[in-house]
């Protein structure tokens, strides 16, 4: 695996998944990160309470479904649910950002993600000691943040089809095996799965099976 370098780009927040206490963007960054007004994050590794946790996990699956539903207004044709990313801000980890969602799209059936402009959500990278997560600001928009240690500490394509998982819906499982996608660092180092497993490849399948506006409340159900 190829080691991220060291560059000066955002620098966020450590843990693997969604953290619990937002209102931080990028100290430094090669481009602004969004604008974080208070709202919640979820790291790789359990650092916040369980109940945090839960919410930032739903904040940021609500901020990227509104956006997609917001083009798919504008464009009512499209039959696809496609989840738009830019990696613009993550030059150090192309390669596994690419490795997430060519993961995530065989693995799943009723949503794509693909790279392009008008983002849905951004990754951004750098140095913070709370590791990798993703965020939304409260307004929309949403940000996976990949921090340089611990994607060095940890399987790095695991780490960022972890976060990736948390765009699609899922929450953060820390005392799951291995196996499990979503258990992000709870397994320890050793863990290289990057791959999401049956319960929740059906789990993103059934909350985009009826497209946008179901999204949500499903999610909520």
């Amino acid at each position: 695996m190829r080691h991220p370098r060291t560059v000066i780009s955002a620098v966020l927040g450590l843990g693997f998944g969604l953290a619990a206490a937002l209102g931080t963007a990028p100290a430094v960054a090669s481009s602004p990160a969004p604008a974080a007004a208070p709202a919640a994050h979820s790291g790789y590794t359990a650092q916040a309470g369980a109940h945090e946790d839960a919410a930032a996990n739903q904040a940021f699956f609500e901020a990227v479904v509104k956006s997609v539903a917001k083009k798919q207004a504008a464009n009512p044709g499209a039959q696809a649910v496609t989840v738009v990313y830019s990696a613009a801000n993550a030059p150090s980890f192309r390669s596994q950002i690419a490795s997430s969602a060519q993961i995530w799209n065989s693995s799943v059936s009723n949503v794509r993600l693909q790279e392009g402009s008008n983002p849905d959500f951004a990754y951004y990278e750098g140095n913070d000691p709370r590791g990798s997560y993703a965020s939304t600001d409260g307004h929309g928009r949403g940000y996976i943040f990949l921090d340089y240690a611990q994607n060095r500490q940890y399987n790095s394509t695991r780490v960022t089809a972890h976060e990736t998982g948390h765009v699609l819906g899922l929450p953060d499982r820390y005392s799951g095996p291995c196996s499990e996608l979503m258990s992000g660092g709870g397994p320890g180092p050793s863990c290289t799965n990057a791959y999401p497993n049956a319960t929740e490849r059906s789990r993103v399948n059934s909350l985009w099976q009826y497209g946008f506006a179901a999204a949500l409340a499903r999610h909520a159900s």
